[in-house]
């Protein structure tokens, strides 16, 4: 139980600082003028992450019930 806590934690730290290091200070715009400026935080770049990190799930999942059904 421990061992997967730490991975939960280990998992949510590096998600949670992700987003604060890459996150950008937003102009001193009025709240509704969405024209104005750019997105504080684009998530282009961070969406190769979120590609891989399915990736290993769907391929542990595979691997996981292929030993089950042996």
């Amino acid at each position: 139980m421990k061992n997967i806590l730490l991975k939960l934690y280990c998992t949510l730290f590096c998600l949670l600082s992700s987003v604060l290091v890459f996150a950008q200070v937003g102009d001193d715009t009025p709240e509704g003028d969405l024209e104005g400026g750019e997105p504080p935080m684009p998530i282009n770049g961070q969406l190769i992450f979120l590609a891989i990190a399915g990736i290993i799930f769907a391929y542990y999942t595979f691997r996981k019930y292929r030993k089950q059904a042996i």
